[in-house]
């Protein structure tokens, strides 16, 4: 089969407007989600298409390992892996925060990520390959988003663990980069958990200039990761590349 490109938190968002858009550039996609029911419906649109699809939780040891397994009997290289799954979790501030939480957050982000990156090193090993992984303004550029404290943690983590891979993974030609999206139009909010009473004492309130570009589509995201899965990207791996417009200036 020819190369494949694997998407996490395929089903919505970022890594569903990803997936359209390595489809429509006529490339093989195996897609992970959750939402099994969304996956199957996003492949009976390209019914001429070669489309695999895995539920399963990117945090789940025995889940990715036998997604991964499944996937070996069909794929013998991943030319793209974009672990982009994630969560916003619960808001809240630190003192609230429950640690099982703080842990369901950190586990889907950072070891989502980490396990996402593990099981598809041996499919691309041989050839080598793009890793992108996703990240994001919080935690990286802006910090007074109060109670995002798990998030901001996660999000920076997977910067640092990008250039770990990054250096560690070009002894196989593998580029390994991270995007740091700002605002995004997404449903992601519908998975947040917001504890507004525990946050209101605590935020701060600045009068500013509303910033003259709104939130980016997820295609304006999506056409990044894609740019860094070709070779006119060959020589770009460890860096973070920011999708704000300049927003995180202001």
């Amino acid at each position: 089969m020819k190369d494949t490109a694997v998407i996490t938190g395929a089903a919505s968002g970022i890594g569903l407007a990803t997936a359209h858009l390595f489809i429509k550039h006529h490339i093989p996609v195996a897609l992970i989600d959750m939402d099994g029911e969304a996956l199957e419906k996003l492949k009976q649109q390209y019914p001429e298409h070669t489309i695999q699809i895995f539920q399963g939780n990117v945090a789940n040891k025995e889940e990715m390992k036998r997604i991964f397994k499944d996937l070996s009997s069909s794929v013998s290289t991943i030319s793209t892996l974009f672990a982009n799954a994630g969560i916003n979790g619960k808001v809240t501030s630190i003192e609230a925060f429950d640690p099982d939480d703080w842990d369901k957050t950190i586990h889907t982000n950072l070891r989502g990520t980490f396990l996402t990156v593990k099981y598809a090193i041996p499919f691309m090993k041989k050839h080598g390959g793009s890793i992108v992984l996703t990240s994001s303004v919080n935690g990286t550029r802006t910090f007074s988003n109060i109670g995002m404290s798990a998030y901001s943690a996660s999000k920076a983590g997977i910067v640092a663990f990008g250039k770990m891979a990054a250096l560690e993974l070009s002894h196989y030609h593998i580029r390994v980069n991270t995007i740091l999206p700002g605002a995004i139009k997404t449903n992601i909010d519908e998975r947040t958990y917001r504890e507004d009473t525990e946050l209101e004492s605590l935020s701060f309130h600045k009068k500013v200039d509303s910033f003259p570009t709104s939130a980016a589509d997820p295609i304006e995201i999506a056409q990044t990761v894609y740019f860094l899965s070709t070779n006119e990207a060959k020589h770009i791996s460890g860096t973070e590349i920011v999708i704000d417009a300049g927003q995180t200036l202001l």
